[in-house]
């Protein structure tokens, strides 16, 4: 039974990762459909959900790797080398540039991403899962909503100013970022990836972590579709005080999410593990070298988008002569470029399932 449902988590995994391909991979940023992009700020829009799905997922993985293993040396020794790995393929993307590895300008280098997030959110849900039990699992995640809630929204800043929760630098998370990461971030003003936002996001892998074992544990679907329900309605009353936003990791942003994915997981569990139903099987390839898939589209993209041909690059060069046609929306153009590179992987993924090459990372 836990074999079929680390099979359902595959599914998902691999959907997660194709959306995240999908929404970083479009014909043209200048031309892309509202449900393929990030809120503005506050707000919650499909792309939002990605991110914070894939951490959930690392949740359930993690209970399933980790629940008969002890907190001995050689289980730390595995968790950190795991982390730190995943951490320096991220910064490794940051660097990187083609024919000449290693030589970004470091002084505005981004130390934050999207894999060094998952790293560093890996160690410590990894750590808390071996030493406490669930209780005190959800006791941490809860302590962790509400603290955030409160500094974010009522612990005054160095010069006395109130905080908000704006895009502005009186928000608690910009504010540390702006002053430890300076110049190292991705926008000017904030990060989306940022020192104190990471916080909440290992609330959202130990959400993962408390419904991976739900679901190892409980043959009841419909615990599994009340706890969604009841994710949602907390996050949703809360964003009432703290508005969902995946910028800022708002605690509000870490239920809504975790609800949607608790729900979305649900609904594959009672097609594939109940009703026994064949699909999904695609993704389910993916989902096996999900980190390793993730990181080539990534390095792909970006080598694309920095090797010149004459004056213009690899992906504008494809996308001008291949998609963007006059009897197609350039909105669709860039639609369809996104869609031929998730085909691309998606096939990358059934390659080496059939070869039954599966990549640790």
């Amino acid at each position: 039974m836990a074999h079929q449902r680390i099979g359902s988590v595959d599914i998902l995994r691999g959907l997660t990762i194709v959306a995240m391909i999908l929404v970083n991979d479009p014909g043209t940023w200048n031309h892309v459909y509202a449900p393929l992009l990030h809120a503005e700020w506050h707000g919650l829009t499909p792309t939002d959900l990605v991110f914070p799905f894939f951490l959930f997922i690392v949740g359930i993985s993690i209970y399933f790797a980790y629940k008969n293993k002890s907190n001995s040396k050689s289980t730390y020794k595995k968790i950190i080398i795991r982390s730190l790995k995943i951490i320096g393929l991220g910064l490794f993307l940051n660097v990187f540039l083609p024919y000449l590895p290693f030589v970004n300008d470091f002084a505005t280098l981004r130390f934050p991403g999207v894999l060094q997030r998952i790293g560093v959110v890996f160690l410590f849900s990894s750590i808390f899962y071996i030493n406490f039990n669930w209780k005190i699992l959800l006791g941490i995640g809860v302590t962790i909503l509400i603290g955030y809630w409160l500094f974010l929204g009522f612990v005054p800043l160095p010069d006395g100013t109130l905080p908000t929760f704006d895009r502005a630098p009186n928000n608690w998370a910009n504010y540390i970022d702006l002053n430890v990461l300076g110049e190292h971030m991705y926008k000017d003003d904030y990060d989306p990836e940022g020192i104190l936002s990471t916080l909440p996001a290992i609330a959202t892998c130990i959400s993962g972590i408390l419904v991976g074992k739900l679901l190892d544990e409980s043959k009841e679907i419909k615990i599994l579709f009340g706890i969604s329900l009841i994710l949602l309605v907390s996050g949703y009353v809360l964003s009432i005080w703290f508005p969902i936003n995946k910028a800022i990791w708002s605690s509000s942003f870490v239920l809504v999410t975790s609800g949607y994915a608790t729900a979305v997981l649900g609904i594959i569990y009672f097609l594939t593990d109940i009703k026994k139903l064949k699909f999904g099987s695609v993704f389910k390839y993916v989902g096996m070298n999900a980190i390793t898939i993730y990181f080539l589209s990534s390095f792909i993209a970006k080598t694309f988008y920095l090797t010149k041909i004459g004056e213009t690059n690899i992906h504008s060069w494809l996308y001008s002569n291949l998609f963007n046609h006059d009897f197609m929306s350039d909105k669709l153009s860039s639609l369809l470029y996104a869609l031929t590179v998730v085909v691309f992987y998606l096939g990358l993924g059934y390659m080496l399932y059939k070869k039954k090459i599966f990549i640790k990372v």
